[in-house]
């Protein structure tokens, strides 16, 4: 079970999660010339389920890390295993046709199970609690709901249920809600103790893996060469997965992704009685607005509360001020409870808020934009990485061959255009239409 502690955790922004890490062992930074057979940039939830399956075919990997393991979106996030992708399977079939809308919703739950599986085999201590909760304002999120479930059930997905207004109670003790679905399969956990498991795992596969270690050059080629400033790594292949956390070092992939940001807070311990009767099933819990709130107990009896949206990276000065209200519309009960953290994160949003992966040459894959989803599509898509590495790309053609775009407005104007777009799906949220 996490617990805080006062052990300093350096190179991580300041949350529960870091202050609650199993380990804050700092690694050594690459250093000299190092070859590998793969070599990833970036270790959060993609590369490192990349860098777990390359390791259980008996490649040698090389893991890059501009910061420290979890650094990023992967140890600041609600920690939400939310299965499916940002944009239902309804809308992938209008899109891109039903066979693709098949061919994705296949693999839709296949993001949790990894992460139970690998939390089973390599006894991950992260806190892996099943289930979660959608909540409903209106009747028309429910409507919408119901609709879900159905294209869902049809790939497979048998762990869905409506839950009436009368019901609601079982899962969130709240007056806001109308109704909602549980979904048996989702579940959460302890993101950043997850990464650091799998990254312990990677290096008793014999996986190497260096920390404080930013690439600032990939070299393609035959044999692909990536440097940092204190050494390189001569590969066979190089997989990129930095997501929003990349920076300028590939243009070609930046200009196809958008940094946002989404803020959390931890409360103080709360007395186990009342952090029961708030959460009495232990679910996580999210609403069905565009902008939306998700929360969840944590292991030492805090309510984790997260909420809004910063397009282009950006945070409000003051966190706490942005999320704690919409706290107490759900929670009044709180109102003098304190808030012991509050962080933010950056994740990756693509135009289509689908994944984008793909090839930059032969031997140079990236995986990036999962656009608010990532603690499951990420494990799946790092998955798939390895499989294409190891030979078997009929999963990667799938979704590579999904279409990609650049944000409209280039650096000056996509993120006023976005927002623009967001403030439009926002008033309908608080106009309930």
């Amino acid at each position: 079970m996490a617990q805080v502690t006062d052990t300093p955790n350096p190179g991580h922004t300041t949350s529960w999660y870091a202050a609650s890490a199993n380990t804050k062992t700092v690694r050594t930074a690459l250093q000299g010339d190092q070859d590998a057979d793969v070599c990833i940039i970036g270790a959060g939830f993609t590369g490192l389920s990349a860098a777990l399956e390359l390791a259980q075919k008996g490649f040698s990997v090389i893991v890059l890390e501009g910061e420290r393991v979890g650094f990023g979106a992967s140890g600041r996030n609600g920690g939400q295993i939310v299965n499916g992708y940002s944009r239902d399977l309804h809308t992938i079939a209008r899109r891109y046709g039903a066979q693709k809308a098949a061919q994705l919703g296949a693999m839709s739950l296949e993001g949790g199970q990894i992460i139970r599986e690998r939390v089973a085999k390599y006894e991950i201590d992260c806190d892996l609690v099943d289930g979660g909760f959608f909540a409903a304002f209106t009747p028309k999120q429910i409507t919408e709901m119901a609709a879900n479930k159905g294209n869902w059930e049809k790939h497979g997905h048998t762990g869905l249920e409506m839950v009436s207004k009368a019901e609601v109670g079982k899962y969130v003790k709240s007056d806001r809600y109308a109704g909602g679905m549980i979904d048996r399969f989702g579940g959460h956990i302890h993101p950043l103790n997850y990464v650091l498991g799998e990254a312990a795992a990677i290096e008793r596969l014999g996986g190497r893996i260096f920390e404080n270690s930013r690439v600032i050059a990939v070299e393609q080629g035959t044999n692909p060469v990536v440097r940092t400033a204190q050494g390189k790594v001569a590969a066979k292949y190089v997989l990129v997965c930095g997501n929003a956390y990349l920076g300028g070092l590939l243009p070609e992939i930046g200009e196809r992704m958008m940094p946002v940001s989404s803020q959390v807070m931890a409360t103080e311990p709360l007395d186990a009685a009342l952090i029961e009767e708030l959460l009495p099933a232990n679910y996580c819990v999210e609403d069905a607005n565009y902008i939306l709130d998700y929360y969840r107990r944590t292991s030492d009896n805090r309510l984790l509360y997260g909420g809004g949206i910063g397009y282009g990276g950006s945070d409000p000065a003051d966190l706490t001020s942005v999320i704690r209200p919409n706290m107490l519309k759900t929670f009044p009960q709180l109102q003098n409870t304190k808030i012991d953290f509050a962080w933010s994160g950056n994740f990756a949003l693509t135009l289509t808020r689908i994944p984008h992966i793909g090839r930059l040459s032969p031997n140079v894959y990236f995986s990036h934009g999962d656009s608010g989803h990532g603690v499951t599509t990420t494990q799946l898509l790092g998955k798939i990485l390895g499989e294409a590495v190891a030979g078997h790309a009929e999963r990667f053609d799938v979704w590579s061959s999904l279409p990609n775009y650049p944000f409209p407005g280039g650096k000056t104007f996509r993120v006023p255009l976005t927002m623009l777009g967001a403030w439009w799906y926002g008033l309908r949220d608080k106009l309930g239409v």
